[in-house]
């Protein structure tokens, strides 16, 4: 059950009344910067745990 093109056009539509043109650009821009910032946060936790896990079987 996703969202079809209706709705995705009606979402976009709401955004763009509520926020104006001029501030789609940088909450994108934001967004995607928050994003990146979880995954990057993300990969180096998972990578920690590997790490962690290695020196433990080493033991």
């Amino acid at each position: 059950m996703g969202i079809g093109l209706t709705e995705g056009i009606l979402i976009a539509a709401i955004v763009i009344f509520c926020f104006g043109g001029k501030k789609i650009p940088q909450l994108g821009r934001t967004l995607g910067e928050s994003i990146r910032g979880f995954k990057e946060g993300k990969k180096s936790n998972q990578q920690q745990e590997e790490d962690k896990n290695r020196d433990n079987k080493k033991s």
